[in-house]
């Protein structure tokens, strides 16, 4: 997802026209570091 958005924020730097894409780009990689440092599903085991 970091990647998807770091290619977003490219192609909308180099097409000026196109600020959407920049937008989105930097949408997916702000979302992308968040999911990568909140744990979902439980991930972290339990022991008792």
């Amino acid at each position: 997802m970091i990647v998807l958005g770091v290619v977003l924020l490219i192609l909308g730097l180099l097409v000026s026209s196109l600020s959407v894409l920049k937008i989105i780009g930097i949408i997916l990689i702000i979302l992308g570091i968040v999911l990568n440092l909140v744990p979902i599903g439980g991930t972290r085991r339990r022991v008792w």
